[in-house]
């Protein structure tokens, strides 16, 4: 395959197609790229910045940035909205829709939910961090929400047992994803758990792809630290496209020839240069 980019506009030929076995993708919260590299409390998060593949110029999406990784949609539903109610739901297409027609399949593991499909926050849970629960499609199928909604304790189960599906999506808890707690709290845990994952058969046999994104930034800086890691991924990388949330959804689609469900993530600048 050839391929023909331009790392500064992140733009591809149509010559080029990635293989991509897994897709995880893991969210952190509300820290900006330049409060994290270099920051001391996160020696584990700056040694995958130099392992792996980052993007130095991935700007958040403000307004729901869950929903818009995983439907391209910009949304306005309010931080208590529970989505049992119509208008706390996001009644648009979803990235799970285009999965499971090419015949691929998904989860959502949320660290700290309680039980599969839980609607309720908890202690260290929150549901606005579970994007597909706002989905009416997913949310209002018993059989899809309980299970392919489900605690981040099956994780392992599925890891040890080979039935890792094809797309992944993480929510770490309230306290692990830096939103309650500080900074070397989320370093630690993706420290414990990230290893796991690179070092499943998923990740050592076949050609998959990690990827860590925070949500959102601070007000003075929305550059948010991605990195991609993993036998797909690029080693030692930084590059300087101009990249977002709708970015990160677009390479999924790309990379398995989904269509492409919004504008936003239709014209969203390819991330294929951090690939191999």
């Amino acid at each position: 395959m050839s391929l023909i980019q331009n790392e500064a506009l992140g733009t591809f030929s149509d010559t080029y197609s990635p293989r991509l076995d897994h897709i995880v993708i893991i969210v952190e919260e509300n820290r900006s790229m330049s409060s994290l590299i270099g920051n001391r409390n996160a020696p584990y998060i700056n040694e995958l910045a130099t392992e792996g593949a980052i993007a130095t110029n991935y700007h958040a999406i403000s307004k729901n940035p869950y929903i818009a990784m995983t439907s391209g949609a910009l949304t306005n539903i309010p931080n208590s909205c529970i989505p049992l109610k119509s208008e706390c739901q996001a009644h648009v297409a979803n990235i799970t829709d285009e999965i499971e027609s090419s015949g691929r399949s998904w989860k959502m593991y949320a660290e700290s939910m309680p039980a599969p499909c839980t609607f309720k926050d908890g202690k260290k849970y929150t549901i606005r961090h579970n994007p597909f629960m706002f989905y009416r499609s997913i949310s209002s199928d018993k059989i899809q929400c309980f299970g392919n909604i489900v605690p981040y304790s099956e994780l392992l189960t599925d890891l040890n047992n080979h039935t890792l599906p094809d797309y992944v999506f993480i929510s770490p808890n309230l306290c692990n994803d830096m939103h309650n707690c500080g900074i070397s709290i989320g370093d630690r845990w993706l420290s414990q758990n990230i290893p796991i994952i690179l070092n499943s058969t998923d990740f050592t046999m076949q050609h998959s792809l990690l990827v860590i994104t925070w949500d959102e930034g601070s007000k003075v800086d929305d550059r948010v630290l991605t990195i991609f890691l993993g036998p797909a991924a690029r080693h030692g990388y930084r590059s300087k496209g101009s990249y977002n949330h709708y970015s990160l959804l677009h390479t999924v689609e790309y990379a398995w020839k989904l269509k492409p469900m919004t504008k936003n993530d239709k014209n969203a600048n390819l991330m294929i240069d951090m690939l191999k």
